[in-house]
Formats: structure tokens, sequence, C-alpha cells
């Protein structure tokens, strides 16, 4: 094979090889490779008249699931403005220009804007119209603006706010709206179902902003508060973007239905962790029977026992040995420290250091998990507590009494 050459055929194009067994040259078939190559990355001269382009017919003619439910209730989603108090010292700002000013005008008070959020229209009845937003988004106004989804201002009245659940109802004219929106049934709802937020994220410049995701979870228990002893609440868990501004604004179902009222997210974790795509909505179930209190009354009564109380996870281990008797199986309850004079409790007959672990058979962990169990029922309502009294299980019959926290928004060690 010494001395002889292979033709070796690429792409219908003849390289000529070197000696077989040893280094390989190239010849005239890899010239001409290069040189295509070359052409190929040069920039074409001639005139650009053929690089025109057109509109060509849209073939997605036809509205999807998600603009047909969004259109269904798009006009009853509102910014809701927060306005407050700001006084100024007029002597101060004249006397920067080196005027004289009227004592008797010397201060000044005017409504700005505090915060902003969302709502949205449920009812339509005669001249009014009824918006459900949150309640932090009106806390501590001194007057309440809404823009409706046409860009129109208007005045709206408080009827009434619940921090526990952290939802109000405000009224305006009913003159300007057009749509209401209803409620579905949160009870209905699945894992994995298509869902709508709608809103004005970080205000009303951004009204009427639509986002779309899935529910995470239909039924989420989180606390309400900071402390471990807050209200445990269930919420609607979706990935839907949720921002500051949406809070009050709907979650709709793929019917144009309301399921949820949009009011929390969660940005990061404990560590600091950053977090997408958690967001929390209470469930319209929920909202329809606070607000229609809410109509109904201006706030919510909810049932007490009348006990002052701590977390038993916060009792030392060989306390709950040597004060509280309890068996070593029992670690979760809550410790009552004082019972009012003339409640519920106080007529069951319930004791300082009484462990209550259970609300008519479900079980009670914490403080929350007992605020959570007991809003269950109404005033006037009898319920049977299991409890440790000196190491002994008892089950004692309580008739609910009325909270003295007109909103519910008893301090965490109080129930």
């Amino acid at each position: 094979m010494a001395g002889k050459r292979l033709i070796v055929k690429v792409a219908g194009v003849g390289l000529l090889a070197g000696l077989v067994g040893g280094g390989v040259s190239y010849g005239v078939g890899n010239a001409i490779v290069t040189h295509q190559q070359n052409a190929a990355t040069k920039v074409p001269s001639g005139s650009n008249k053929s690089g025109g382009t057109k509109i060509n017919k849209n073939e997605d003619t036809k509205s999807n699931q998600s603009t047909e439910a969004y259109n269904a209730v798009k006009g009853a989603v509102v910014s809701v403005i927060n306005k407050q108090a700001s006084s100024s010292d007029d002597n101060d700002i004249l006397s920067m220009f080196g005027a004289d000013s009227d004592s008797s005008s010397s201060s000044s008070s005017s409504l700005q804007t505090a915060s902003e959020g969302s709502g949205v229209i449920y009812k339509k009845s005669g001249n009014a119209a009824y918006i459900v937003t949150n309640n932090h988004v009106v806390s501590g106004a001194s007057a309440l603006q809404v823009i409706m989804s046409n860009g129109k201002k208007v005045q709206a009245e408080l009827v009434g706010t619940d921090s526990t659940t952290d939802l109000a109802v405000l009224k305006i004219s009913a003159a300007n709206v057009t749509t209401v929106a209803k409620f579905g049934n949160s009870n209905s709802i699945k894992a994995g179902q298509d869902v709508l937020a709608i809103g004005s994220p970080m205000g009303s410049e951004y009204a009427n902003t639509v986002t779309k995701g899935i529910i995470s979870a239909p039924k989420r228990t989180i606390s309400a508060s900071s402390s471990n002893s807050g209200t445990n609440t269930t919420v609607i868990q979706t990935d839907a973007a949720i921002n500051a501004g949406n809070s009050g604004g709907p979650l709709v179902n793929m019917a144009g239905q309301v399921i949820g009222i949009n009011s929390m997210k969660l940005a990061s974790d404990s560590q600091g962790t950053s977090v997408e795509g958690m967001g929390f909505s209470i469930p319209s179930n929920e909202v329809v029977r606070v607000i229609n209190q809410l109509v109904a009354n201006g706030k919510i009564t909810r049932p007490s026992l009348g006990i002052e109380m701590i977390d038993l996870s916060n009792v030392d281990g060989q306390d709950q040995q040597d004060i509280l008797k309890l068996p070593k199986s029992i670690t979760k309850g809550v410790v009552v420290m004082k019972t009012q004079s003339g409640s519920a409790a106080d007529q069951a007959g319930i004791q300082k250091y009484d462990v209550i672990t259970k609300i008519n058979n479900k079980k009670v962990n914490d403080g929350g998990d007992l605020k959570t169990q007991l809003y269950k029922y109404k005033v006037g309502d009898t319920i049977k507590l299991t409890l440790y009294r000196q190491g002994k299980q008892q089950t004692v019959s309580v008739k609910l009494t009325q909270s003295a926290s007109a909103d519910s928004s008893s301090s965490s060690n109080n129930q």
C-alpha cells in the first residue's frame, strides 16, 4: 500500500488524500468547501426591496376559555384607594419664601393616597352596589375611593370589616355598575384546576391585570399572624401571580366565577430564601358567609370560651408532669391560665391548669387550632371539650357566649 493514494468521496466532491498510513494533506476539494462556507456567511449585495412582509389573517380568531372567563368578570373588578389624612404646617412652607401667614390657618389637613388594592363588585341592589375587598386594604382609611374598570372614580362607604378573615365590604352608587361577579363553590375546586387572578398589581396604573395559574392546593392551613397562637386560616393556594395591589381582587375559575378573594403571598421563607408562585386566596364559601354578616350587622359575632391560655408546647416538660400531671402521651393542647368571671368557661366549671385537647372530638394542638375549631360554631351553640385535669381525662359541655371583641381581633392568648 505504500505510495498509493486514496480517493474519498464527500458530498460529491473529490478529495485527494495523502498517503495511507501517513499524514493527510487536503487538495482542491477542501478549497471548494472553504469557498462555499465563506460565501454562505457573507452579506449579499443588491436591493432590499424584497425584504418587506405583510400581516397575515389571524388563524386564532376564537376567544379561548381564559379570555371568556376574564371577560365575564373584568367589568366587576375595581381598584380601591385608601386615603388618609396628612397634616402640614403652612407657616413652615411660607417662611421658606419670607412671607407672613395667618396664624388661624397655620395648619391644614388633606387626604392623600396611603395605599391601593383591588376589589370586586358582587351585588347590585337598587341604587347601591356592594364590593368585597381585604380588611388590610381599607385599614386606617379616612376616606375610600373606588376606580371602576372603565377608569371612572367614585366615592365608597365602609359597610363593615373583619380582621380575622381579612375581609371588608364597601358600598358605592350603582349608577356606574354594569357587571356583577358571581361566586362559585370553593368546596368543589381541585388541585391542578386553571384559575385567573385579576386586580391592580402595584396600584391602579396596572388595573385589570390578569394572570393565569392553577390551584396548587384547594385547602391550605396557614397562621394568620406571626404568633404560633394566631388564628389558623384555611386558604386556597395558587401559583397565579399575586403582587402588592392584587389584595382584595378575585380568583376566578374558567367559568368566570369568583372562587376566592386574593389576600396574600409568600415572598420568602424564614431563612430569607426567595419564594415564587405561592399566593393565597380566601375561599368563596367563607367570603360569602362573612360578607353576608357584615352587610346585615356591620360586624362579625364570634363565640368565646372566656379564657386566657398558653400552648402546651410552651410549658416545660417537667412542669407538664409535676404541675399539670399529664400522661407522657399528651404533648399537644392548650393550658387554661385564667377564666373570665361569668364567661362560658366559668359557667361550665373549667379551671386553671385544665389542658384542652379536643373540641367535639376535633384535635386541638395549639391556640390557633382552638380558635379555628371554635369559630365554626355560633353564639348559643353547645360544644364538648375534652380536657385533662390533674392527669385525668374529662368531657365538659360548654354553651358558647359572644366574644368581647366585635371584630374578633382579640389577643393571641385570650379566647
